[in-house]
């Protein structure tokens, strides 16, 4: 492991989670391709059950039997025809992660690090999260035996701390996210210094482990494609642990020999939080993002005024050849709505927002239409159902009669 920052090395025996330097730099686990090669294969890989743990050596757990799974990855790779007809786009793919266990891709992050918390010998676990990953963390620890405290932004949704609660988990909600800074992220790593408890965010920084995890959906993608890649990965960056999650995974596979080639990758932001759309724009130097003042999004999931991984995530964009888009609040929830309506699949705003950054894509010919092209979808809408009600008419209600109800149809 190498931080990505000051550079300082770390044995993988060594169960290192954050820099001794406290840089704020994330440990980059590095693999030993060679000896990969001697294991798994193509062939190999192509005979295991889905899911994420049928990428296991491409993992940080030594022991598999320390493995906490709820069957998370394995998702459908749909051709949306129907919605790709509607858009020009006659070779449009959807990564439906809203159908993991707990309807988000942040599960295949989670599964790792609560993995790794089992294997070093913790009993305590911590998130900052904005609900997804705190939610999955709770999942997780249940199965685990293992006590979670999750620490979530005041204005986090009730869909999302329902979940929470109901795993048991021990939920605090923080004030103070428009200052520029999260102050989910000063309490976690309060209290982990103080209690030594594992850190268990979504973002590298306070844990390398979890966050190998969303490498599993750019696995997914490529054997969907019978080992080639599509033009475009469409990702919603919030911290920017799944676009590098994705930019990590197809380096595997092109190292492996698995792959030939590494898919164009855009970060997808909204216009009310874009910290990493706005570096890319400025070709800011990577470790130097300056945080988005007052966030204020639909895309509650993607509020991070702060993108942990944001270094990677543009070093992602910029060495796939690709770009990074910011969309509004309009063109969010105008893309959830086209995407339930046109292919059956209700995402949360956040876990949309990929979809609105290629409808703008396409719309300015910045994607070519013949293009091939695969939106991850990270999160289901029942997430986050205020938000739909806000645009929405009001439900009638009739009798039972004939004469009201062909009123309120206007048959």
């Amino acid at each position: 492991m190498i931080c990505a920052r000051c550079g300082k090395r770390y044995e993988a025996s060594s169960g290192a989670i954050r820099c001794a330097n406290r840089d704020d730099g994330r440990l980059d686990i590095l693999y030993d391709y060679e000896a990969l090669k001697e294991v798994i294969d193509r062939e190999e890989l192509s005979k295991r059950a889905k899911g994420v743990w049928k990428y296991r050596e491409l993992l940080p757990i030594n022991d598999p039997k320390h493995i906490i799974s709820l069957g998370e990855g394995g998702v459908p790779l749909l051709q949306a025809r129907a919605l790709g007809k509607k858009l020009g786009f006659d070779k449009l793919w959807l990564l439906d992660d809203s159908r993991n266990p707990t309807s988000s891709f942040k599960d295949r992050p989670m599964t790792v690090g609560v993995s790794k918390a089992v294997e070093l010998g913790y009993d305590t676990v911590v998130s900052a999260s904005s609900g997804n990953a705190a939610a999955a963390l709770s999942a997780y620890s249940a199965k685990a035996g293992l006590r979670c405290i999750t620490f979530v932004p005041e204005m986090a949704s009730m869909g999302k701390l329902a979940q929470l609660t109901m795993y048991g988990a021990r939920v605090v909600r923080v004030r103070g996210l428009e200052s520029g800074l999260d102050p989910t992220v000063k309490m976690l790593k309060q209290v982990c210094d103080l209690h030594n408890w594992y850190p268990c965010p979504s973002f590298g920084p306070m844990n390398p482990y979890q966050a190998e995890g969303p490498k599993t959906m750019s696995y997914e993608i490529a054997e969907g494609f019978s080992w080639t890649t599509p033009d475009w990965v469409f990702v919603p960056v919030g911290a920017g642990g799944a676009l590098t999650g994705n930019w990590k995974g197809y380096r595997d596979f092109l190292e492996l020999g698995f792959i030939e080639t590494m898919p164009k990758l855009v970060a997808v932001q909204s216009t009310g939080c874009a910290p990493v759309i706005r570096a890319f724009e400025q070709d800011a130097d990577p470790l130097k993002i300056v945080p988005w003042e007052k966030p204020d999004s639909v895309a509650t999931g993607l509020m991070d005024p702060l993108p942990w991984d944001g270094d990677a995530a543009l070093k992602a964009v910029k060495g796939s050849h690709g770009t990074a888009v910011a969309v509004s609040n309009e063109e969010i929830l105008q893309a959830q709505r086209l995407l339930a309506k046109s292919e059956g699949i209700f995402a949360e705003p956040s876990g949309v927002t990929s979809l609105a950054g290629l409808i703008r894509l396409g719309e300015n010919g910045s994607v070519d239409r013949s293009d091939s092209v695969t939106v991850e979808i990270t999160g289901s809408g029942l997430k986050d159902p205020g938000i739909v009600m806000q645009g929405m008419g009001e439900v009638p209600i009739i009798g039972a009669s004939m004469e009201e109800l062909e009123r309120v149809l206007e048959l």
